[in-house]
């Protein structure tokens, strides 16, 4: 019998896997709860044993007829779950059935924000699936209408009821989540789908149509495997594909027999998991998921201070053929992230492979964010049962890793990083100016929470390209804030900080472009030793584009000689 737990109160008192810090620290089916229109509805999450955080998420509405636990105990799911290592959320109907006025379709929604709050595990930020069995196949479909840019992928199976079309036209509304990474702002737009049905009707006609629409597909029709109807992305795409690809298909299996068995699900999640849901300006963006080993990266490990750390390392194949020196860059998480999905969230590969440097995706050390909470968030600079993790000294220990294996010109070193990537690049240039030619965090610049003196020196300097989105929380205060951009005082006192070590102009030059607002600070020889660009539409985020922007508008221009000096394309860069 599956035995239904209760979550820890203090998940404080767990410890953690030194060997593998970001592992779940419990495992089973437990019970949770949500508030939905002043009432509350429980639903359960199952952590398979072994479960590490930050992988994909189902929330799975199934059949009413059967209670979740025997549902969970005759299914497949349960094996499905520790064969792909996922977190599995199920939804329960209310009084043994499912309600299709729309009030099932909210609390599945409710569910996809409470699945994301890091009180217990860390789910893939903003990659949650929707995934609808039997009679709960409607309530996705009306769920994943009425929120479609905060889903990942849609996947139905069994006859859908006449009220699917219920949210066709309806969006939730925008919600400000507070100072968390998460972020409403529900749109119509693209999402991958996987529809089953036994007897194809007038609704399934419609439902469809509206995917069809949703992703502008073409209507030539293919089919494979159990996929019946499969309906690619048109070819015409007017918008570059940096921060959004084409990727959502319309596929559909007619005349399903009703068995849902595990071969279908594999067939159908082989799909539906390629495709990922990442924050950017404007709405969250969609792409086909880059998995760092798949891509060409290896996993490298080191022993740190009894920990056991990680990073990513990616090495153009150009690059390992030449003989030359080359660029190497340090790309960082934010706080609850990882190496692996900022592998796939950054875009930096995608730069290292067409500008020929090195880039690396190290891991956080660990912190416990909120009181009686997880130890285990991974964040810079944290802390361990009282003991801060040194950050600074595993980035320099995997640098002159590297550098032992490959040709690295020692002159050409940068660090970006978004969030608390963001502090721990400003961490870095303020730590070990010497290596540093240059940096860019995106998001963040020093964590609020902890007041840390700004710098007395940066010597040598250490140009900064600092990017943020004009709604960033952590950032920006519209009220009372500072500078032409509105930032918060801790934001404020590090750039005029910055002014003032530099020797800059106070007042900045501006110019757009597209979404970019840019100020630039120049010193006496008109070198941009800072630039704050600001993001319009955007919220606590990153997107692809940056990584363009930040090693081809100002990482590439600079270099630092083994002696401090620092050039600004090839010349001394700043006033002796």
């Amino acid at each position: 019998m599956l035995e239904l737990k209760k979550f820890p109160e203090k998940m404080s008192e767990l410890a953690i896997d030194r060997a593998e810090m970001k592992k779940c620290l419990v495992s089973g089916l437990f019970e949770e709860e949500t508030e939905i229109n002043g009432a509350k509805r429980r639903f359960f999450m199952y952590l398979t044993p072994g479960l590490s955080y930050n992988q994909r998420c189902i929330i799975l509405a199934p059949p009413s007829e059967i209670s979740v636990e025997a549902y969970l105990e005759n299914s497949f799911w349960l094996q499905f779950a520790a064969e792909e290592q996922i977190f599995l959320c199920i939804l329960e109907p209310e009084n043994g059935s499912w309600n299709l006025d729309g009030s099932d379709a909210d609390y599945m929604n409710r569910v996809y924000v409470k699945v994301q709050a890091r009180d217990y595990y860390v789910t893939m930020q903003d990659n949650i699936y929707a995934v609808g069995i039997g009679n709960g196949a409607t309530v996705a479909q009306q769920a994943v209408m009425k929120m479609t840019s905060e889903w990942s992928g849609l996947v139905s199976i069994g006859d859908l009821d006449s009220s699917a079309m219920l949210n066709a036209e309806v969006l939730q509304k925008s919600e400000d989540a507070g100072k968390v990474e998460l972020s409403l702002n529900a749109v119509k737009c693209q999402l991958p789908v996987w529809m089953v049905w036994k007897h194809p009707s007038e609704i399934h006609r419609q439902i469809r149509n509206y995917w069809k629409k949703q992703n502008d597909v073409s209507d030539e029709q293919y089919s494979c495997g159990v996929a019946d109807e499969i309906y690619f992305p048109s070819t015409i795409c007017k918008k570059s594909t940096v921060n959004e690809e084409k990727t959502a298909q319309v596929r559909i299996t007619n005349l399903w027999d009703g068995c849902v068995s595990a071969d279908l699900m594999k067939e159908i999640w082989k799909y539906i998991r390629q495709n990922c849901r990442h924050r950017s300006f404007g709405r969250k963006a969609l792409r086909q998921y880059k998995d760092p080993i798949a891509y060409g990266a290896e996993l490298h490990t080191m022993q740190i201070d009894g920990f056991t750390r990680i990073w990513y390392e990616y090495v153009p194949e150009r690059v390992k053929k030449s003989q030359d020196k080359v660029p190497l860059v340090v790309t960082m998480h934010g706080r609850g992230g990882s190496a692996e999905s900022f592998f796939d969230m950054s875009g930096m590969s995608c730069v290292a492979e067409e500008r020929d440097f090195i880039v690396l995706f190290p891991e956080a050390g660990v912190h416990q964010q909120k009181e009686g909470g997880l130890k285990n968030i991974l964040l810079w600079n944290g802390s361990y049962d009282g003991e801060a993790i040194d950050d600074v000294k595993f980035i320099l220990a995997m640098i002159e890793d590297v550098k032992s294996r490959y040709q690295i010109d020692s002159e050409r070193i940068y660090a970006c990083g978004q969030s608390s990537g963001g502090m721990m690049t400003s961490t870095l240039a303020i730590a070990a100016p010497k290596l540093f030619a240059a940096v860019s965090p995106w998001s963040a610049l020093q964590d609020p929470d902890h007041h840390i003196p700004v710098p007395e020196t940066i010597e040598p300097a250490v140009p900064y390209l600092f990017l943020l989105g004009e709604n960033d929380w952590l950032c920006v205060d519209k009220k009372n804030g500072h500078m032409e951009y509105q930032v918060t005082d801790s934001i404020a006192e590090f750039l005029q900080n910055l002014i003032r070590l530099y020797q800059l102009d106070e007042k900045p030059q501006t110019f757009r472009c597209g979404e970019i607002s840019y100020y630039v600070y120049r010193n006496s020889k008109r070198v941009p030793m800072l630039i704050v660009g600001t993001v319009r539409d955007m919220s606590h985020a990153n997107y692809p584009r940056e990584s363009w922007i930040a090693y081809d508008q100002f990482f590439s221009k600079f270099s630092k000689k083994e002696d401090g000096t620092l050039l600004y394309m090839g010349e001394d860069a700043v006033s002796k």
